[in-house]
């Protein structure tokens, strides 16, 4: 894709799933990654993975509903004097359960996971792409947040507060090149899904249930989140922005 070769992409959640999928994506297209992850370990492995593969990357251990910690990760990758050209807030958390069984401990988490953190990277990501003129932020939402689901009501509602807030602040910064778009994946064979459903009858009855009811007949994969979050990140899309694409399967199919 045009555009990508020698940027700098910021990837949350990059230890694993649809994040370490898509730094290694990115870096064939001659991007370089910086992977941030609260799993250290997760975020070091993909950065081999890259490296191993001819691309360049660098990694952050970092808690991303740390707005300070946030702040050093993202001075630390520019120290060099180089910018940051891509930020993909692709990092996500969840607990399932009925929303009158849960309590508000586990919403501020969700919360903060999944709404704050990526208004934490927005908040010192974009005052620099200001400052150029140029840049490209794609926000990894879900189709929870479109249609609802159940047993993920406050995941749900951070996920639609993610796509209201980035096409809020792409009207914003529209005038100073900057694109803003949320990628809304579907049932998505990820770790987060699989805890979602759990283990044994359970686990397997959802499955099958999902795959029944998505016209594809299966669920999502990682790399078919990849492509279209490049896209949005490449030269491509210079005249895009505001905008929420679904990558269910067909699942989902509104505007």
């Amino acid at each position: 894709m045009r555009g990508l070769d020698g940027t700098r992409i910021i990837v949350t959640g990059g230890g694993g799933g649809i994040g370490r999928r898509l730094s290694l994506r990115l870096a064939e297209e001659g991007a370089r990654i910086a992977v941030l992850d609260l799993d250290g370990s997760a975020a070091e492995e993909t950065g081999a993975a890259v490296r191993d593969a001819g691309g360049e990357a660098r990694v952050h251990a970092v808690d991303i509903t740390d707005f300070d910690a946030v702040g050093d990760a993202v001075s630390d990758l520019c120290a060099d004097g180089g910018h940051i050209d891509g930020l993909v807030n692709n990092a996500g958390w969840d607990r399932a359960g009925p929303f009158l069984e849960t309590d508000p401990e586990l919403w501020r988490r969700i919360i903060a996971v999944n709404y704050e953190g990526p208004l934490n990277l927005c908040r010192h990501v974009l005052p620099r792409m200001q400052a150029r003129g140029a840049g490209r932020v794609v926000n990894v939402s879900s189709d929870a947040g479109r249609v609802g689901s159940s047993g993920e009501s406050v995941y749900a509602g951070c996920k639609a507060a993610i796509v209201a807030f980035g096409k809020s602040v792409a009207r914003e910064l529209a005038q100073d090149g900057i694109c803003i778009n949320s990628v809304c994946p579907g049932p998505t064979d990820t770790a987060l899904f699989r805890d979602f459903a759990g283990e044994g009858e359970y686990g397997e009855r959802l499955r099958a249930g999902l795959e029944r009811a998505i016209p594809m007949r299966r669920l999502g994969q990682p790399d078919d989140v990849v492509g279209i979050v490049s896209f949005l990140l490449s030269e491509e899309a210079r005249f895009i922005t505001g905008q929420v694409i679904s990558v269910s399967g067909g699942l989902t199919m509104h505007g």
